[in-house]
Order: C-alpha cells, then structure tokens, then sequence
C-alpha cells in the first residue's frame, strides 16, 4: 500500500480509573482473547501497510510485551516491518510527549526515512475492522490535504467525548470542535486521519516551531479553513473504550451474535498475540449461559451473561452475572460478582460479594498468590 502506518498508543486516561493503573488503554483486553490495540494492527496488515509505528508512554511495560513479536500480525518480513517508540531523551529535547502531535516530531525520523506518499494516523482505543484502502481512494479522489474518518452516534451516545463534526454537501468539514461541553451533533471524529506524508511532515514541525504539540487543536481545527479537510463515515460497528461505561459496553456487546460473527467469523480477521493455554474446563456442577469464555479457564460455579478472560478459576458454588473478569482471576468459594470489572490477578477471598449497583464497581483486591 502507498501509505505507512501511525498507531497512537501513549496516553494516560484517568475516566478509566482503576483499570489504567497499571496498563496503558492500548493495552487493555478485549472480547476475551484480544487487546485493544490489535483491532488497529490488523487493520493496518489487513490493508497491507508495510510500515507502522507504535508510540507508546504511560504505562507501556504490558503493551511492550504484547508487542514483543512482530510476527502475530504478519509485521515480520524484510522490508517494512513494526516500530516501537518511546519518548528518547537528546542534546535537543528531554521531554516526554507533550501531546499527539508532539508524539509525532520526536518520531520525525521514521516519516522522514519513508518512502510511501500518504500517512494513516490511528489511535489504539478503538474496536472496529476497516479497509484503509478505501479512505485513501476517497483521499485522492477528494484530493483532500487531510481525511478524517468520522461516525455518526446513536441519539443516546455521549458525543461530548470526542471531536464533533459538522460537514458541507460536498462532505468537507466546516466545522470541528473538540470535547464540547454541549453536542450540536452526533457526528463525531473516530481518530482515523489520512494525510500526505510531506503535508505532515511540513505541519508538525510548523507546530513544533510555535510550541504547539495537539494533532487536533492544532493541526485539524487550526487549519479548517485553510487546508481542504473532508470527512469519510464509515457505517460499520465502531465503538472507543476511554470510559469504565464505554469499556464494558463494548466488551458486552461480544455477547451479541452480529456483533461476534463480524469481528469472529467475517473476513479479514482480527489478529492478537496467541497463548498456548489449554482449553477451558467445566467441571462437573458448573453452569454458563451467553458467555464468552477464553482458554485457560477452570469453572467450578455459575457464570451468566459475562466475559472470562485468560487463566480464570471460578470456585465452588460461585455466581458471575453481568461481569468482565479480566486475566489469571482467582474467585474463591461462594463468590458472588454482579455488574462489575475484576482486575486482572486478583485473588477474590472466598464468601465474599461484589455488586455494582450505582454503575460499573471496578474490583481490586491485594494479589496474595503472588510475592509482588
């Protein structure tokens, strides 16, 4: 493809409260068997870019480690291949990335040893399959400076979270506001961007020059009206998990059969970093209905409308309803979950209850399995 790939993944979120301690929200699990940021990886290799670049920074030691091996996305081969930046202290700067588009000149390098003509700019908190390819057809044809993906939201969605987007006939955005207090509309950004690589590389360093280091603010609605910015709405599902709310709905909309034949069992695939775990194990007593279950799990009790992950033991005689139980979950006897989020490598005492009942509770309990 004639474009290389940008992957943001190095932002702190803090409406994601517990669940971000200890991960960056690129890293966060998805559906069971996947991280957030390997909808974009595949993606990216699905729309054959050759190139992509990963910039990580708040808390990337997990998301390190899931990008250990390139090969799980078909990234290893001679030309192109899967870049990780950090921020790199210099003679010249010896900060941390100030923002997206700061993210970006620190990494200056990479564009400029690139070849492809066109840049594909993702963020890593999103959950969706897209074929680049077609944006970019829809870039040249436009012979747009920039393309922005955008979505339109259901009456009900929270718009005030992202970037609202209001277009012309011809789809070229005329207006664009970040997080407003109020939405005007339910257009909203999906943080997809398409752009010609000298354009970018050009603008960025003019930010850099006035100290300016936000893609959006400073680059897209800076420039509204002077560079030709259209936007592509893709119709198919598209959902961010930058909220504890928004990351349970999006883990619960798996329990849907459209939803998991789409990303499951329609092509191209969705691809992660695979673990050679056995399958899971329903002992003799043990009930699940509508569940997604991964590999790895020993279930002894009761589990309804929920998401185990990896390495989940459930005791004797427990109830799981309405929950995400996250990585190497120990839940002892009598355990009873209800509309909640359990940390990975917990160790939930026996006889013990946890229920959200104003909203999602995220649960955290003192590892006791583990020295650390």
């Amino acid at each position: 493809m004639r474009a290389v790939g940008i992957i943001l993944a190095g932002g702190n979120n803090r409406k994601m409260r517990e669940l971000t301690h200890k991960r960056a929200v690129a890293a966060m699990p998805i559906a069971g068997s996947y991280r957030s940021i390997d909808f974009a990886l595949s993606n990216m290799t699905n729309s054959h870019v050759q190139r992509v670049a990963v910039l990580t920074q708040y808390n990337s030691r997990s998301l390190h480690e899931h990008l250990s091996s390139s090969k799980w996305w078909d990234f290893g081969r001679k030309q192109g291949g899967l870049f990780t930046f950090t921020p790199t202290i210099t003679a010249e700067n010896g900060d941390w990335y100030r923002g997206t588009a700061d993210a970006i000149y620190q990494n200056l390098d990479f564009l400029k040893r690139s070849h492809e003509p066109y840049v594909i700019i993702a963020s890593a908190d999103a959950v969706y399959k897209m074929d680049y390819n077609k944006v970019l057809e829809y870039h040249i044809e436009k012979k747009a400076d920039v393309t922005v993906v955008c979505k339109e939201l259901q009456p009900d969605d929270d718009a005030t979270r992202f970037g609202i987007i209001r277009m012309n006939e011809d789809m070229r955005i005329e207006e664009f506001e970040e997080k407003p207090m109020v939405a005007k509309s339910n257009m909203i950004s999906a943080g997809i961007y398409i752009i010609r690589r000298r354009l970018l590389i050009e603008l960025i360093e003019l930010c850099a020059e006035e100290d300016r280091h936000d893609f959006v603010n400073d680059i897209l609605i800076r420039y509204k009206n002077l560079k030709k910015i259209y936007g592509y709405k893709m119709d198919a599902y598209w959902s961010n998990i930058s909220t504890v709310d928004a990351y349970y709905k999006t883990n619960m909309d798996f329990l849907k059969p459209e939803v998991r034949n789409y990303f499951f069992k329609t092509y191209p695939d969705i691809y992660s970093k695979v673990s050679d775990l056995p399958p899971a194990k329903y002992n003799p007593g043990s009930v699940v209905k509508n569940s997604l279950v991964a590999s790895g799990c020993i279930i002894n009790g009761t589990v309804e409308n929920s998401i185990l992950f990896k390495r989940t033991f459930i005791g004797n005689n427990c109830v799981i309803k309405n929950s995400i139980i996250l990585n190497d979950v120990y839940l002892g006897d009598n355990t009873y979950i209800e509309n909640c989020i359990v940390e990975s490598r917990d160790t939930i005492r026996a006889n013990t209850r946890h229920v959200g009942e104003n909203g999602i509770k995220v649960v955290v309990e003192k590892n006791e399995r583990y020295a650390l």
